[in-house]
């Protein structure tokens, strides 16, 4: 019997994959959880974050932001053309992938400059303690793990969770209406291009890690796999963590307007 995965079902429906890649995904939901449910993306939303905190949230995720090109291109060189169906579909999706995310970088900038954050403070600033948790996991992971560990922890994981804490902010009027007018356009576009309902990334790249798995991998590899995506969960948890401890928080959107 052949253990190889071929999707038949959509692309953004869990059950379309094999049933360790379910229980993976169950095992991670607690640690996603405490991600996507953060104080601080509320704090966000109602405009009630201050300068500091803001400041630390840029600059904070901004060695992310500013590598994933980086951890790419370090599982594109795991890679060879004709090992394998999964290996095939990784070097395809990452070539295509690595220059969108250059783009990516500029975006973010953008925001932070929309949001009071200087281009300067971001690229050469000090960082908030804690922070670089997340930038050094993808790093590690990315350099030193297997192709399927590297891409679960940083295209499934931390691209899935992004989407998920993007769309609530860019679905807040009330931040939209905090960025000036004559940049907010192009202040929201990271979070547009990064909010859940438009990106497909996390899916594409959890069909690639099921591709180079297939369907009955051993239990080993997959408790390897769902701990890769639970490091990266608890980085992203430990940054927000961080970007709250250091602001003030406000107690109303009116208190910040005035």
């Amino acid at each position: 019997m052949s253990n190889r995965f071929e999707r038949t079902g959509p692309l953004t429906e869990l059950t379309s994959y094999p049933q360790w890649a379910q229980d993976m995904v169950g095992a991670c939901e607690e640690a996603k959880q405490s991600v996507i449910r953060h104080e601080l993306w509320n704090l966000m939303r109602e405009n009630r974050l201050d300068r500091q905190g803001t400041r630390d949230f840029m600059a904070g995720i901004w060695p992310v932001i500013e590598r994933f090109p980086a951890y790419m291109a370090r599982n594109l060189l795991k890679t060879q053309y004709g090992r394998s169906p999964g290996d095939n579909m990784a070097r395809r999706w990452l070539v295509r992938n690595i220059r969108v995310e250059q783009n990516h970088a500029d975006y973010w900038l953008n925001w932070a400059e929309g949001a009071g954050v200087p281009r300067w403070d971001v690229l050469y600033g000090e960082r908030a303690q804690g922070t670089q948790v997340l930038a050094d996991w993808c790093e590690e992971v990315s350099q030193s793990d297997s192709l399927a560990a590297g891409i679960v922890a940083t295209n499934y994981a931390v691209e899935g969770a992004t989407g998920e804490w993007s769309q609530l902010i860019y679905d807040s009027a009330s931040y939209a209406q905090s960025l000036p007018e004559d940049k907010r356009i192009q202040s929201l576009r990271w979070l547009q291009l990064h909010a859940a309902y438009d990106d497909t990334h996390p899916w594409e790249a959890l069909e690639i890690v099921c591709t180079l798995k297939g369907t009955a991998p051993a239990a080993d590899e997959v408790d390897h796999l769902a701990e890769c995506v639970r490091r990266s969960y608890i980085g992203m948890r430990i940054l927000a963590d961080r970007c709250v401890a250091g602001a003030r928080v406000y107690g109303t959107v009116n208190e910040v307007a005035a």
